[in-house]
């Protein structure tokens, strides 16, 4: 019975070939664009959360004024310069609370000017009081950097496949190219990086516009136990000159934008949503109506009123879960294609996981199916109350 219920409603779905399709693309669409808007959104705030944590740093130290550009630099693909006096360093490593502190600096180079490269952002930092770049730099050549060596992000690798992967220019000077770093989920994955004992040459060379004095920004720990935020207080009370930006605030302004795009999305699927249960609920009026000759039949030669429910069921149950595949799909296509067309994708670095991809289509898989049975439910059970006879005379 269970296959022949099955091969029935299989054989009604394709009798109305162009209204099942209709339903099916209408399924497909909207749970498309509940993946492509989740994946939109999931993208942004796991790519900021991952960023900050493999930070490794409770506090950064900025020159006043940039908090902005720090965080281009460390969560999105941006090459920004912002610099401040080395000599804060000191200052720093004084505040009580501070258990440790590294500094790196930034440049840009200028394609056609200093370097035979394209623009890029280069990260110089001192590999002895290190605790950012260390740990990804052992694992991907086993050592320190030695001067005039480069190691390049996982994501810059992929622009330079063209050059020379044994040497390039950098700021006028020869560089060998030491290797790749793994992907490390943050704005670094697009930078080279070099020791800050390179500094000295490159600004000899004078196409840097770096001063010797200069450093970008101070990354430093705090004393177990302390609070971040009381720390980073008394830094900018200490420290005229800077600003301190905690590791749990950085990317607010992005969250705060994300905000407004996800009340928007939200909308924009409750109404796609109503309008897709709407469909459902009158094609499957339709089809309910133009079949009751054919259930009255069924249920006078012996057919139960369950058996008719599951045969509805497995046609309900058919087209949103072909539906739901599709929009799974065309979303995730849509998700991997333009996260290199939308600016907010194309700059923050990471993107989902593949189980963040699971949940996602497993949630698009429910809410379509889920929205077809829901549009078909009072049909179904309008159907199953009618008496065979009165099935036979409305037919």
């Amino acid at each position: 019975m269970k296959f022949s219920l099955l091969s029935l409603a299989l054989k009604n779905l394709k009798r109305k070939s162009f209204r099942t399709a209709v339903l099916i693309t209408s399924i497909g669409l909207l749970v498309s664009i509940l993946v492509f808007g989740t994946s939109f959104l999931l993208t942004i705030s796991s790519s900021i959360k991952r960023s900050t944590d493999r930070l490794g740093a409770d506090l950064l130290v900025v020159p006043v004024g940039a908090r902005d550009f720090a965080e281009e630099v460390l969560l999105e693909t941006k090459a920004k310069n912002f610099y401040m006096d080395k000599s804060i360093i000191e200052k720093v490593g004084k505040i009580e609370g501070i258990e440790k502190l590294t500094y790196q600096t930034y440049l840009t180079t200028i394609y056609g000017l200093c370097c035979d490269i394209p623009a890029v952002k280069v990260v110089a930092f001192n590999q002895e009081t290190d605790f950012i770049i260390k740990p990804w730099l052992e694992r991907a050549i086993g050592r320190k950097l030695g001067k005039g060596e480069v190691i390049i992000g996982a994501e810059a690798a992929e622009n330079f496949e063209l050059l020379d992967v044994d040497r390039s220019t950098l700021f006028g000077m020869k560089f060998n190219m030491a290797g790749v770093l793994e992907k490390t989920g943050t704005g670094l994955d697009n930078a080279l990086f070099v020791s800050d004992e390179n500094i000295g040459e490159i600004i000899e060379r004078g196409k840097s516009g770096l001063r010797p004095d200069q450093i970008s920004l101070i990354f430093t720990k705090v004393k177990k136990g302390l609070d971040p935020y009381a720390v980073g207080r008394s830094v900018e009370g200490e420290i005229l000159e800077v600003d301190v930006i905690a590791r749990s605030d950085m990317g607010k302004k992005i969250i705060s934008t994300l905000k407004d795009i996800n009340g928007i999305f939200l909308l924009t699927i409750v109404l796609a949503c109503l309008l897709s249960t709407f469909l459902a609920w009158t094609i499957f009026s339709a089809i309910v109506n133009e079949r009751l000759r054919e259930v009255g039949i069924m249920r006078a030669i012996g057919a139960k009123g369950s058996h008719i429910v599951k045969m509805f069921i497995i046609e309900v149950f058919t087209i949103g879960l072909i539906g739901s595949l599709s929009g799974v799909m065309f979303g995730n296509y849509l998700s991997l294609t333009l996260s290199r067309v939308f600016g907010l994708l194309r700059d923050v670095a990471g993107t989902l996981t593949l189980m963040e991809r699971v949940e996602v289509s497993l949630l698009g898989l429910a809410v379509g199916t889920g929205i077809c049975i829901i549009g078909a439910l009072s049909s179904i059970i309008r159907i199953k109350r009618l008496e065979p006879l009165m099935a036979l005379k409305e037919g």
